[in-house]
Order: structure tokens, then C-alpha cells, then sequence
């Protein structure tokens, strides 16, 4: 009995110990497979993909996998455009949408979800997923294809609206809604489907307030040509894959709809609403107005006040103004218009009506010093607690006023580049400079050597605070500016205490120099050397296919070059109204850096690359959303040694695909794409 006892003991505990190991080793989470990086598959539709004589309400698409919608009201765009938008949901491997809308008779509709759809576990975005139906028993099948960017910056354009006309007036954009709409993806990428055959105008906006046309206000692209859509048979060639492991090239018809080329670039005019926005006294000596948008023409400021009834402002007070006039600051110099406490006015100036039309107005205006008032009050009575104290002084003691003085100090870096002027800031508007106390000296070893001391003069004549002193200064030198007591005196007699500083010019060798060698540059190009916030730091115009840009800090810059087309060195953005479009923008592609005393020449093709493939992508703000397991590439730090610094030089071209003298060929992408003008560019 005992022995038979410890044999079942023994195997009992056998037993158990098997099932610990068994347990033990089960811990844990199994493995899967490898990670889902695939988008949902379409596997079918009610109605039908290209149904026709649909009556229904409701569409119903099947995938399959489970997926989720994301994002219906930015992303998904029903053509023709519904008055209220449908009710678009997922559940399961369904995606529904009832349409609240009444359909149209014999009418094609298309339902594009851009990139709204995707997987519900690993949300791998079904990108460029569309169907379409017609409530007729024909199905229009024509498309429209292109890119939108921004004309200033080559940003491609995300989730703008691009719509079509077969109204083909001028005025169309701007009263009627579009007839068929589609909307760029995250590459700017946009195709318009499902047209009727026929003549067409396209256009872009970044509809605000979604009434389906442009406002002026609104950003906004058009083509210069008027669009005729049509199809092409082509052939398509893939590569199948034989269980063996063979390959064999397979080619299928197909069919190329077109135009999938046109380029739009967007713009907005600037236009705004003018109005007087806000007007105040902000202190006893300066009336200050803001406007709502810049002006060309000043409003006309009368003097309501009994003692002046009927003068103008601007003959007693000096305006302080920038380029744009739509911050007006009046320097009072009338002692006795300085002393009212409230000053009345009649502003007659240029306002938008009812019409959007510019139109003069008047308003009546009351300016009261409430803040001077509070100030005089608390000064008194710090004044009257002053002069308690002062009773237990001797009576034969004198208290001299204190003196305000006028300051005008140097504004300028130290050391000084160069080509820059030194300036100086006011603190209010200057009615006399002493010459004959100014003093300009340079440092000869250990001695100072008087110069001849150049003008102080406005650094811009609209605004009176800021003034330079222009000099051809000696690279390396070290300066002193010395300004004697009183040789600066302001408009209300204050002047300045005595001014003495020293500076230095940076040297030559402190700079590096850098040459853009251009091939076939069109005429009136102009090269912006670019900071790494895609701003200009620096600008040269191209002569003879030559751009110098001398004294160049060290660091990374970019560059960009636009056709100065009316000449005027600045770059103008289009007008939509009177057909004229942005002035064309092209990006070197990569970045350059800069080392000091070096002379660094870059030969650039403009037509060289496609304008999608321009901008380096460093700079480049609106990426597009990378996929699971992508990884940005960083072109420029991968390539920058060799490109620019093997021998001082560097080479910028010999990147691939056609050149055309003409401004607007400018192909990108794979196929090449007409731009805003018509011209069509083939890599």
C-alpha cells in the first residue's frame, strides 16, 4: 500500500510540475505577422461604379477590410455640389451615403473621397478613391487633370477648390457657382471628372465661405485657355509575376483622358474692404488713424474746433507714414492745437460702398485726451505732495525745471556690414540737423582722423523717425560718430544730449560672394537668395545671364527667381479680373552653403526641372503625410559636400529632363504640364 502510495505521489507531482513548465512557457503574446501597410481594396458598389438611370437616395460601397471615414466635410467633394451634404458614414466594411438633396435629371455624379477612407486598424489611407453615377442613362466620362501651387512660393496647394465653367464669360467666377468642383490632394494634385464634351474654364479658390465662387478676398488661379476635354487610346504596360519565378510583360489598352497637364497658379489680389477702423489721440502731440487696407490717396483731415475751423491737419502737423498709408500717425505742431484737450475733425476720405466700389466719405470724429488728462492729474498731485515738502526748506532755495531731452540714437549692428548705411532713431520728428555738429572720424592706429561727415537724411521720406548716414565705408576700419549737445533739435524745440559711439566695418574676408550662372534667362529675372524660413534676405537682378550677389554672411541659404515682367524690381501678384497673372516663380533645388571668403558660382537651369521637384524640401511647408515606414529623405544633406565643396564651386545642374526658352514651359511630374498660360513643357 505504501509503495503503490509513493508511486502515486510521485506521478501527481510529475504531473504538476509538467503543467508549471507548460504555463510558464505559454506567458506572453504570440507573434503576428508582419504589420498591415496595404489601404482597403474596393470590392463593389450599389448602384453599380458608372451606374445610369439611378432613382435612389443612397449609395453603398463595400471593401474589404474594416475602414473608417475621416475628415467628410474637407475632404469629400460630391459634383455638382449639393446644397446640403450628404450623410457619409462607416460601419464595418461599408462606407454610406444618403443624399439629402433632390438629384438632378440626367445628370453624372461623382462622389471623390480623396484620401477620407482607410483602414480601421493601421489607418492606411486609401488615397484618390472616387465613384460616380448617372441619374440618366448616359454616363459623361470626360476628365480634367493638373496641379495647383502657389504662385509666390511653389507651395503645392492642399484641399483647394478647383471648379469649371462651360459659361465662358468673363464675370462667371465671380457670380455663378462652379458647375463641377474636385479638390486637391496633400501633392496639389487635382482631376475634374465626369464631363460633358464641350468648351471649359477653370479655376481655383480657396472657397472661404463656400458659396462655390470667387470673392474677392478669396485666394484664387485661372488658365488663360479656354479647355476642350478629350481622350487619347494609349497602352499600358505591367509585369506579371509566374509561380516559377519568371516575369513576363504584359501590355493592355487603355485610355488617356486630357488635358491631365495644367498648371494653376494661385494668388490673392490683396484686395480688402476700406474703412476707417480705429482713431485715437494717442498722446497730447500725435493723432494717430488706422485703415483697413492700404490706400494711394491720403484722407483729407479738417479741423472742426472753433480756433481752427476749416484748416487741414496736414498744414499744422507733419505725417509719419509708411508705403502702404494705412497707418497714419500726425505729429501735432501747432502749440496752441496741442493744447486743446479734445480736438473734433471731419475725415473725408476713400471707402468701399455697397457696390465693393471705392467712394469718398466723411466721418465726423471727437478725440478726447483721457490718458494726458490722467497723467496732468497724477503729476499735480505728485506736485502738490512735493511742494508739502518742500515748505521745511529754506525759502531762498530755487528749483530749477526739468528738462526733457529729444533722443536720436544709433540703430545699427556692430560691427557694420559693408554696403549698410548707419541709422539712427528719433523720437519725434526732426525740424533741424546742426551739420557743423556732426562728426565722423576714423581710427588711424591709435589716432582718430576727422572725415568729411556724410548727410543725415530720412532712411525713407514718409517716415520721419528713422534717418542714415551713408558712407563708403573701409572694410575692416573701426569709426566713431560724435553728435554735440543740441545739434539735433525736434519739432517741439527739445534737443539731444551729446552722442558718441564706436564701430567697426566688417572685414572682406568676413563675406563670401556667390554667382548664378543662368542659362537661357528670360529677360527682367531677378535671383532671391532665400533664408532657411523660404524668406529673401538678399535679392540681384540677372545680367547677361549673370546674378552677383557680394558680401554674403556665412551659413545655408536657399534661392528663387521670378520674372520682373513690368519691371518695377519687385514681384506683382496677379489680377484675376483683368487677365494677368502672377509673375513667374522658379526654386534652385537645392540648398547652399555658404563659407566665409569664398566666391561660390552656381550654374542653374530654371526650365530644368519640373516645378513640382524645384522646391528643396527643407523649405517646403506643405509636405505631404508620410506613409507607415517612410522616411523623409534629405536630399541636400546627403549631397551637399560633393555638390558644392569638392573644388569652391559648385556645379547645380545636369539634373535631368527638357529645356524651353519660353517663361511658362515648365513641365512637372512624370508627364509634363501646361502652366496658367497654355504652353505645354514635356520631360
Amino acid at each position: 500500500m505504501n509503495k503503490f502510495n509513493n508511486i502515486y505521489l510521485r506521478t501527481l507531482l510529475i504531473i504538476v510540475f509538467a503543467l508549471i513548465i507548460v504555463a510558464c512557457a505559454s506567458i506572453g503574446r504570440p507573434e503576428g505577422g508582419p504589420r498591415d501597410e496595404m489601404p482597403p481594396v474596393f470590392i463593389s458598389s450599389s448602384p453599380q461604379v458608372g451606374a445610369t438611370n439611378f432613382s435612389g437616395d443612397k449609395i453603398t460601397i463595400i471593401f474589404d477590410e474594416n475602414v473608417q471615414i475621416k475628415d467628410v466635410m474637407d475632404k469629400v467633394v460630391i459634383s455638382p455640389a449639393q446644397k446640403s451634404m450628404p450623410a457619409i458614414s462607416a460601419q464595418g466594411k461599408r462606407v454610406t451615403v444618403e443624399f439629402k438633396d433632390t438629384m438632378l435629371p440626367n445628370t453624372t455624379y461623382t462622389i471623390d473621397f480623396s484620401d477620407a477612407i482607410s483602414d480601421l486598424n493601421e489607418s492606411n489611407a486609401l488615397d484618390g478613391f472616387a465613384t460616380d453615377f448617372a441619374t440618366g442613362d448616359q454616363l459623361d466620362s470626360l476628365r480634367i487633370s493638373g496641379m495647383v501651387f502657389e504662385a509666390r512660393n511653389l507651395e503645392p496647394a492642399q484641399g483647394m477648390l478647383v471648379g469649371i465653367y462651360s459659361n465662358l464669360s468673363d464675370t462667371a467666377i465671380t457670380t455663378l457657382p462652379f458647375e463641377r468642383i474636385a479638390k486637391t490632394n496633400q501633392y496639389g494634385q487635382f482631376t475634374i471628372r465626369n464631363l460633358k464634351p464641350g468648351n471649359y474654364r477653370i479655376f481655383a479658390i480657396n472657397d472661404v465661405n463656400r458659396d462655390l465662387h470667387w470673392d474677392r478676398s478669396e485666394d484664387v488661379a485661372f488658365f488663360d485657355t479656354i479647355l476642350t476635354p478629350s481622350t487619347k487610346p494609349t497602352e499600358i504596360f505591367d509585369t506579371l509575376s509566374a509561380v516559377d519565378g519568371s516575369d513576363s510583360i504584359v501590355c493592355s489598352p487603355a485610355t488617356m483622358f486630357l488635358p491631365n497637364d495644367i498648371l494653376l497658379s494661385w494668388f490673392n489680389e490683396g484686395y480688402q474692404a476700406q474703412y476707417l477702423k480705429d482713431y485715437k489721440r494717442t498722446d497730447r502731440q500725435r493723432i494717430t488713424f488706422n485703415f483697413a487696407a492700404p490706400s494711394d490717396t491720403l484722407p483729407i483731415i479738417t479741423i472742426l474746433n472753433k480756433e481752427f475751423e476749416g484748416k487741414q491737419l496736414d498744414q499744422l502737423a507733419l505725417l509719419n507714414t509708411g508705403a502702404t498709408r494705412d497707418t497714419l500717425e500726425y505729429w501735432i505742431k501747432d502749440t496752441t492745437l496741442l493744447a486743446l484737450d479734445t480736438l473734433n475733425v471731419a475725415a473725408t476720405y476713400l471707402r468701399t460702398d455697397t457696390l465693393q466700389e471705392l467712394s469718398w466719405g466723411t466721418d465726423t470724429l471727437k478725440m478726447v485726451l483721457k490718458t494726458e488728462k490722467k497723467k496732468e492729474k497724477k503729476e499735480k498731485k505728485k506736485k502738490k505732495k512735493d511742494n508739502e515738502e518742500e515748505d521745511s526748506l529754506a525759502s531762498d532755495s530755487i528749483k530749477l525745471p526739468e528738462l526733457t531731452f529729444l533722443s536720436f540714437n544709433p540703430a545699427s549692428g556692430n560691427p557694420l556690414h559693408i554696403y549698410a548705411p548707419l541709422v539712427f532713431n528719433a523720437s519725434q520728428p526732426i525740424d533741424t540737423i546742426l551739420t557743423e555738429g556732426v562728426h565722423l572720424e576714423i581710427k588711424n592706429d591709435t589716432l582718430w582722423e576727422a572725415l568729411p561727415t556724410p548727410e543725415l537724411q530720412l532712411s525713407v521720406p514718409t517716415k520721419l523717425l528713422s534717418y542714415k548716414m551713408e558712407h563708403q565705408w573701409i572694410p575692416g576700419a573701426t569709426y566713431r560718430i560724435s553728435i554735440d549737445s543740441a545739434a539735433i533739435i525736434g519739432i517741439y524745440n527739445e534737443w539731444n544730449r551729446p552722442i558718441k559711439q564706436e564701430f567697426s566695418v566688417k572685414k572682406e574676408e568676413d563675406y563670401a560672394t556667390l554667382f548664378f550662372d543662368i542659362a537661357n534667362a528670360p529677360e527682367g529675372l531677378i535671383v532671391e537668395l532665400l533664408s532657411s524660413s523660404d524668406e529673401p534676405v538678399r535679392t540681384a537682378k540677372v545680367v547677361d545671364g549673370l546674378a552677383e550677389i557680394p558680401y554674403v554672411d556665412p551659413g545655408e541659404f536657399y534661392a528663387r527667381a521670378y520674372i520682373d515682367a513690368n519691371g518695377n524690381a519687385k514681384y506683382d501678384t496677379g489680377k484675376l479680373l483683368e487677365n494677368i497673372q502672377p509673375e513667374e516663380v522658379f526654386y534652385f533645388n537645392k540648398k547652399i552653403k555658404v563659407k566665409q571668403n569664398w566666391d561660390i558660382e552656381q550654374s542653374w537651369d530654371i526650365y530644368a526641372l519640373p516645378i513640382d521637384q524645384q522646391k528643396p524640401l527643407e523649405i517646403k511647408k506643405n509636405k505631404p503625410k508620410l506613409k507607415r515606414g517612410e522616411r523623409e529623405r534629405n536630399t541636400s544633406d546627403e549631397e551637399e559636400e560633393e555638390d558644392y565643396f569638392d573644388d569652391g564651386f559648385g556645379s547645380g545642374n545636369g539634373f535631368g529632363g527638357g529645356r524651353n526658352g519660353n517663361q511658362n514651359n515648365r513641365g512637372f511630374g512624370g508627364g509634363g504640364f501646361k502652366s496658367n498660360s497654355g504652353n505645354q513643357f514635356f520631360r
